[in-house]
């Protein structure tokens, strides 16, 4: 929440002082007149400025949106944005044809967007929020792809009794092979090197 009070000769400029101030648009803003201006006295003696006070309430999710959106349009990407409450956050899925382009390779794009959008809405939030991305329910996708990659990698470990390292992956997809791994109890999973090139190692546990 940020207030700005702006004094002008009339109630418009005083407004239009403000946003310009606080860099918004009208309609994300309240407006509290504090005073009316006042010609005064023959139009000299006793004259008055109008006084305001605007109000911006800082909503993170709706910036968040209001940027991802402004980047899709930059990108030529015809889509809409729904969003629902989800187990890690808040997920914002992009609806539309062709969307490919939002997604990239193994999901690159998304990710990328992902981090934007994120640094976006908390650049000015009170309390952090988390945003996640979805297009053509890929996440789902990709979740459903590693942990069969993991499944198969786990049982090569064992029957080559011998670590097994996966190619590099981004943090994300290394939690999701971690966590689908964690149960079993004849493997261990844990990575090794340096971002952006981590990757997890699959090994045996020994009896």
């Amino acid at each position: 929440m940020k207030k700005v009070v702006a004094i002008a000769k009339t109630v418009d400029l005083a407004v239009q002082k403000a946003l310009s101030e606080l860099g918004v648009p009208r309609e994300r803003v309240s407006v509290r007149v504090l005073e009316e201006p006042s010609k005064g006295l023959f139009g000299l003696i006793g004259a008055r400025d109008a006084k305001v006070e605007v109000e911006f309430q800082y909503d993170p999710l709706e910036e968040g949106r209001r940027f991802l959106a402004d980047v899709l349009q930059q990108m030529q990407v015809e889509a809409t944005i729904e969003s629902r409450k989800a187990d890690d956050g808040t997920l914002f899925d992009i609806q539309g044809k062709n969307l490919g382009v939002t997604i990239g390779r193994r999901g690159q794009t998304l990710d990328a967007l992902q981090y934007l959008v994120n640094v976006v809405a908390n650049r000015h939030a009170e309390k952090h929020v988390r945003i996640v991305l979805d297009a053509e329910n890929y996440r789902a996708r990709r979740k459903e792809t590693l942990e069969q990659l993991a499944d198969r990698i786990a049982k090569k470990a064992l029957q080559m009794k011998r670590n097994v390292r996966l190619e590099p992956m981004s943090a994300a997809e290394r939690k999701v092979i971690h966590a689908f791994l964690q149960a079993r109890p004849d493997v261990v999973t844990f990575s090794e090197g340096e971002e952006p090139h981590r990757y997890i190692v699959v090994a045996p546990k020994e009896a």
